[in-house]
């Protein structure tokens, strides 16, 4: 079932009957499926499988429960707006699941638990749109490898999320021509960053336990910051980007989101490993951990990290935030080093990012929509041409203005693939960008390199002005850009909330196949700080 979108007038009647009349405890019913004790809201893996392990919940009724979650918060009510798809199989996979369970026991910890997907990984039976309704027919003939891994773990796609067209902003952060935009359901003004702003607002919204995202220069840190989640960006090679629709493959990573560090923990062992169609993770498995049992709440304690002074003020909260977070560390034991990047590695979004992306993308995508049954648009050209339609150009919900250009930029650009400017970027800058980082944790010892995830806080909807919101940045995403350019690892946790009710993420960047490391200082600060908070408009209900 392809989710319906609400006119943007239509969004402001609901937005104006919400303030005058607001969720409260009469509407309990309407998202408890269940007549069971168990209260699956903000529950973490651990607590959901032991629920599920002792007959406190059913898998069927687990997935109801977020079924009626979404269709009073994300399609009505505040309207996250953050599903395009709803997997019409959900329910009849969960059954099978629950008869698993007692047949033969649970397949792993994640047996029966429902997650979300952004709709750039394929899944069988859904549509892989990458926001684009030039791919609303696009269904593929096998799931993405680090879907599969999940099914094969017994977790359930429950739906497919929102995310900013073809993995791009340009502007309008989680806006896509197939599924509108997506609210922060923190502060219904702002949005939920990019590109993977659906998976995160799912998640933090609890329509899922946990969910996934792509990342190709921020597109997972960014959101899950906004959003008050964990998320990881895995060391390039650890987890696969077959079946996944690609944006630039030197850049691109598959990463989770999800309410805590050993949850996300939890997703990342489960995910990761070496997949014979993605010949960067032909090490992945020398390297796959178990992550979550090994988290060390005391790992802040010996820690010595750097502070990226670089990616400081652009927002006074944000800094705050951050140097109350340093402190913190400093006062459990953290020793801390300020560090400096070059004035390249300051932004690298012009020198490196920028360029690649522009000169791959063309390619890589025509060979993923090769993959696809006849029917679906198999260039680049076919699917500008469509976008630039009437009925397209006519809708509630037409291309970015701006993301078109972009597709035309990459149209007209696509013979820097072989160019010298393209071969040096890749042969020199971004090795000498990954020394340079290297080179700094070396000789300062550091087990991690520390700074505000973005420089400010969730920003204003495209549509909608909030005069609250105050930035000075150039680029609020330029720290992100450090481990997209670098193949690095690096770890969003929440930190703090700013004034509008946002959260704020501060970031641990290490060294390749430093996960184990990055996750343990961000599990060791998270149970310090407890710093996540509830969404405001998604409470629950169910109490």
């Amino acid at each position: 079932m392809i989710r319906k979108i609400l006119s943007f007038k239509t969004l402001l009647a609901v937005l104006l009957v919400i303030t005058i009349f607001p969720w409260n405890d009469a509407n309990a019913e309407a998202v408890n499926p269940t007549n069971t004790t168990f209260d699956p809201f903000e529950k973490s893996v651990d607590e959901i499988a032991n629920a599920l392990n002792t007959n406190e919940i059913t898998s069927e009724e687990l997935v109801n429960y977020y079924l009626k979650r979404i269709e009073a918060f994300d399609q009505q009510g505040p309207t996250i707006n953050s599903i395009i798809t709803i997997n019409s199989n959900a329910l009849e996979t969960a059954k099978a699941l629950d008869a698993e369970r007692k047949a033969k026991g649970p397949r792993s910890q994640l047996h029966g638990i429902p997650f979300v997907v952004k709709d750039n990984f394929d899944v069988v039976g859904m549509p892989t749109t990458a926001g684009s309704v030039a791919l609303k027919d696009a269904y593929p003939t096998k799931n993405s490898f680090t879907v599969q891994k999940l099914i094969d773990a017994g977790a359930i796609v429950i739906a497919k999320t929102n995310m900013s067209e073809l993995a791009a902003s340009y502007g309008r952060l989680g806006y896509s021509s197939m599924g509108g935009l997506t609210i922060n359901p923190y502060n219904l003004n702002r949005d939920a960053s990019g590109s993977s702003s659906g998976s995160a607002a799912a998640v933090a919204a609890n329509f899922a336990v946990f969910g996934l995202g792509t990342d190709t220069s921020g597109s997972v840190r960014g959101p899950a910051n906004v959003t008050g989640l964990v998320g990881i960006r895995p060391t390039m090679g650890l987890t696969s980007r077959s079946g996944v629709v690609p944006s630039s493959l030197s850049l691109d990573v598959t990463g989770p989101m999800a309410r805590s560090v050993k949850d996300a923990s939890i997703v990342l062992s489960a995910m990761a490993g070496t997949d014979k169609e993605d010949k960067a993770t032909k090490y992945a498995n020398n390297h796959v951990q178990n992550y979550a049992e090994a988290l060390d709440a005391s790992a802040l304690k010996q820690a010595r990290i750097g502070v990226a002074v670089d990616f400081f003020g652009d927002n006074a909260e944000v800094d705050a935030i951050t140097k109350q977070a340093i402190a913190k560390m400093q006062s459990m034991g953290t020793a801390v080093v300020p560090v400096t990047f070059s004035e390249q590695t300051q932004y690298l979004w012009t020198p490196i990012l920028g360029p690649i992306g522009d000169a791959e993308f063309k390619k890589q995508f025509e060979q993923y929509l090769s993959t696809l049954p006849f029917g679906v648009p198999k260039t680049l050209q076919k699917v500008i041409e469509i976008s630039e339609s009437p009925e397209v150009l006519n809708s509630e919900t037409p291309v970015n203005p701006a993301r078109l250009d972009g597709l035309k930029t990459a149209l007209a650009q696509a013979d820097t693939l072989y160019s010298k400017e393209y071969k040096d970027i890749i042969n020199k800058e971004v090795p000498a960008t990954r020394n340079e980082v290297a080179t700094i944790m070396k000789n300062n010892d550091l087990d991690a390199i520390v700074f505000p995830t973005m420089s400010c806080p969730a920003s204003n909807r495209y549509d909608k002005e909030d005069p609250t919101y105050v930035c000075t940045a150039y680029d609020t995403y330029a720290a992100s850009y450090v481990a997209s350019a670098t193949g690095f690892p690096e770890v969003t946790v929440p930190a703090g909330t700013a004034e509008a009710g946002v959260p704020v993420g501060i970031s641990f960047l290490g060294t390749p196949y430093t996960e184990q490391k990055l996750l343990d200082l961000a599990y060791s600060f998270e149970q310090a700080t407890k710093a996540r908070t509830i969404p405001t408009y998604t409470p629950n209900l169910t109490q």
